[in-house]
């Protein structure tokens, strides 16, 4: 998919889509070949469970809250203005613990199966359908702890 020119306004979502994934709203802002980029809000007391992407680099940039993003043992707090780096084949899982919503946007490059995944997983609240989905969407998540 070519990217387009334009503007996808604040209050609009790529394609008209948005989607509810992991008791997050995701809405697409820009989708191509090259990039997949989606506007996140994400509740307090959520988090996306450890997990890998092996052919794509991932970013977030926050715009309000905080996020604690974890890559295996090490642990890094994010807030308004800090750019989260995720290189692909590098485990991590990011955690909302502040207490208050956090707003940012997420980026992947590139674009993968991820757009096609979030179509797939809006509202799927089974952990074992939901890491099977991801795994055929080149998105591994990792074991739970022992």
């Amino acid at each position: 998919m070519k990217l387009e020119h334009g503007v996808t306004k604040a209050d609009e979502a790529f394609g008209g889509k948005a989607w509810n994934v992991v008791g997050h709203t995701y809405t697409p802002k820009l989708h191509s070949d090259a990039a997949f980029l989606w506007h996140a809000a994400i509740p307090a007391d959520t988090f996306v469970p450890p997990h890998i992407h092996p052919f794509q680099d991932e970013w977030i940039y926050m715009l309000d809250g905080e996020l604690e993003v974890e890559f295996g043992a090490e642990k890094h707090v994010a807030g308004a203005g800090d750019m989260v780096r995720m290189p692909k084949g590098v485990a991590h899982g990011i955690f909302n613990r502040s207490g208050v919503s956090a707003s940012c946007t997420f980026g992947v490059a590139p674009a993968g199966k991820l757009f096609d995944l979030f179509g797939v997983l809006d509202g799927v609240i089974d952990p074992e359908e939901l890491v099977r989905l991801s795994a055929a969407h080149d998105v591994n998540f990792l074991p739970p702890p022992e």
